[in-house]
């Protein structure tokens, strides 16, 4: 890799941070507000519905201790609801709570608002987001010692 290909990918890095930084909390009194690590497990939890928590700790990085205590932090705030999977009486399917729903719409209204204007061309907007779609799903195939080139037909 040239110096300007990785300069170019740090930058890259660098700018996932900085608005990753940019983009605050609803200031609606309503809105739950959650911690980073919440926030991953409640994004895999609102793609996954159903999900097993097993699935939700390795998706959010969390080991199943630390996972356990983030889950009945959000299950206690009425985000999350455990309901005893039908084909293994001890495991537990995650889904979101009609709480946890309208918390996701303060938070995509707070998006808009905030994102609003700044990027109005959708061929752009669809570009960027395949773009990170694409690094998200390569590093979790590199972090499973996946072939990256693999998890592209998915």
């Amino acid at each position: 890799m040239s110096d300007v290909e990785a300069a170019g990918l740090h930058e890259l890095a660098d700018l996932i941070f900085a608005v990753g930084r940019q983009l605050r909390p609803p200031t609606d009194p309503s809105f739950e507000p959650c911690t980073p690590i919440e926030i991953s497990v409640m994004r895999y939890i609102h793609h996954h519905p159903g999900t097993s928590a097993r699935a939700a700790a390795e998706a959010a990085l969390l080991p199943s201790s630390n996972f356990s205590r983030v889950l009945r932090g959000l299950e206690k705030r009425g985000l999350v609801d455990r309901v005893v999977d039908s084909g293994n009486a001890r495991g537990v399917c995650l889904y979101p709570t009609e709480k946890a729903y309208q918390n996701l719409q303060y938070l995509r209204d707070n998006w808009d608002q905030t994102l609003r204007g700044i990027v109005d061309d959708p061929a752009t907007i669809e570009t960027v987001n395949a773009t990170l779609r694409r690094i998200e799903h390569e590093l979790i195939a590199r972090r499973r010692g996946a072939d990256p080139q693999d998890s592209r037909a998915s």
